[in-house]
């Protein structure tokens, strides 16, 4: 999964154009982009959402926070279309997850769905006590898909003015990135980078897609339908990176023995050929090369 498309779940029109991308999920979303005034009836939206019929997409939803008092009701009312998984968005800690996956339980047994079968992927930096929490998601449960990190509300929980000028991301928020990042890679789970908020600037979309698949983010979340290909593009690897790794793998499979073998004068060891393999296997799952 690269591009997660951020859906309105009180817009049926906007749901109907986010499915003609190439957006490897969908997130309908009950929390932010819904007024206060259009949730319930937005539960209902999203309900028939789920049930329009799948295509290749993963259909993930947004509940709203555990503090808004929301978050269960969102649930009953849109697990009897069995998404594939629920946004958590301001979760705390993995004990929050766990709370979540209890929820899930019972109520996939009483909607005749797969149990296990909703995937949780939580937004985890988003208050400051959640930043000081970051260390236990590996002990989140089976359901934990990935983590994600987002800035917005960050900003807000810190009471900054700004979180971000044309340079990037002020400090508070590149630690929020990193340790998000670094906390997804000890939980073995999908690290999601956070959406680009300048909806015109194709360009810096696509070098902050670029810089995050670098650094070993393995999808990014989007909020328009023009970011979904550049960013699935940032996320594909690239000829040459599939010519090396080829390169790495041919040069081990010829010398099983061999612990370190020497490609155009460059030590390569065996981490380089565990990441030239998850290079190669990407590129099959893509069909690329």
């Amino acid at each position: 999964m690269r591009s997660l498309l951020f859906v309105p779940g009180d817009s049926a029109r906007k749901f109907e154009k986010a499915r003609q991308t190439l957006a490897d999920a969908l997130i309908l979303d009950l929390e932010d982009s819904v007024a206060e005034d259009r949730k319930d009836e937005a539960r209902t939206i999203v309900r028939d959402m789920l049930g329009a019929g799948r295509g290749a997409q993963a259909l993930y939803v947004r509940v709203n926070a555990l503090d808004t008092g929301r978050a269960l009701a969102d649930l009953a009312a849109v697990l009897p279309g069995r998404p594939d998984g629920i946004m958590l968005p301001k979760c705390e800690s993995a004990a929050d997850v766990v709370k979540v996956g209890l929820w899930l339980d019972g109520l996939e047994a009483a909607s005749g769905a797969p149990a296990g079968a909703t995937k949780i992927l939580p937004i985890v930096t988003e208050t400051a006590r959640a930043l000081l929490r970051l260390d236990g998601y590996a002990e989140a449960g089976p359901r934990l898909f990935g983590l994600m990190w987002g800035a917005e509300d960050l900003a807000a929980a810190l009471g900054a003015t700004a979180n971000a000028d044309e340079r990037g991301f002020h400090s508070p928020y590149r630690l929020a990135r990193d340790l998000c990042l670094i906390a997804a890679k000890a939980a073995g789970v999908a690290a999601v980078d956070t959406v680009y908020t300048r909806i015109d600037d194709l360009a810096g979309l696509a070098a902050e897609a670029a810089v995050a698949r670098r650094d070993g983010f393995t999808a990014k979340a989007v909020i328009h339908p023009r970011h979904v290909e550049a960013v699935n593009a940032a996320f594909a690897p690239t000829a040459a990176e599939i010519a090396w790794a080829e390169r790495i793998v041919a040069a081990f499979a010829a010398d099983r023995d061999a612990g370190v073998v020497k490609i155009d004068g460059r030590m390569i060891d065996k981490p380089h050929l565990r990441a030239a393999e998850a290079i190669l296997g990407t590129a099959r799952t893509r069909g690329i090369g």
